[in-house]
């Protein structure tokens, strides 16, 4: 049986490809979104992938996860150091959860280094660009299996 992963992503994300390349990188969240999909056969998984840019439609996505998901991949974006709200949604899921990064905050502004989602989930893959998604695709796949 097919296990359902749940990407959610964050602000601002929905400008990937012209926001910031030099940080972000040139891939478009659709470009991000289409490499998930083609690696997700790999693993046997089905992807919902959502984006918001309110943090009420955010902390909705977790809660329908939480109903519907084997396992939910998130990157909250600036909300990652800001929503206790965020952060109290995921710490209501049973399913495992994971932190991506596109850039490596903690080699950025202080204010990005408190992560409030950092504390809920099983763990952060940061730093790799798309790949962090991968990465992350990859690791939800192996808490599922252990």
């Amino acid at each position: 049986m097919t296990k359902i992963i749940y990407i959610i992503n964050g602000p601002n994300l929905n400008l990937l490809g012209n926001r910031e390349t030099e940080i972000y990188g040139q891939s478009t969240l659709n470009d991000i979104e289409n490499k998930c999909k083609e690696y997700s056969k790999n693993l046997c998984l089905d992807i919902v992938f959502k984006q918001s840019n309110i943090e009420g439609e955010i902390v909705n996505f977790i809660q329908e996860a939480g109903n519907k998901a084997s396992g939910v991949i998130i990157n909250p974006a600036a909300y990652t150091h800001t929503s206790v709200a965020i952060h109290d949604a995921l710490k209501s899921l049973i399913v495992p959860s994971i932190e991506i990064h596109l850039s490596q905050p903690a080699k950025r502004e202080s204010f990005r280094h408190k992560s409030f989602v950092a504390e809920v989930v099983n763990g952060t893959i940061s730093g790799f660009g798309p790949n962090s998604y991968l990465l992350a695709m990859k690791a939800i796949d192996d808490l599922l299996k252990s």
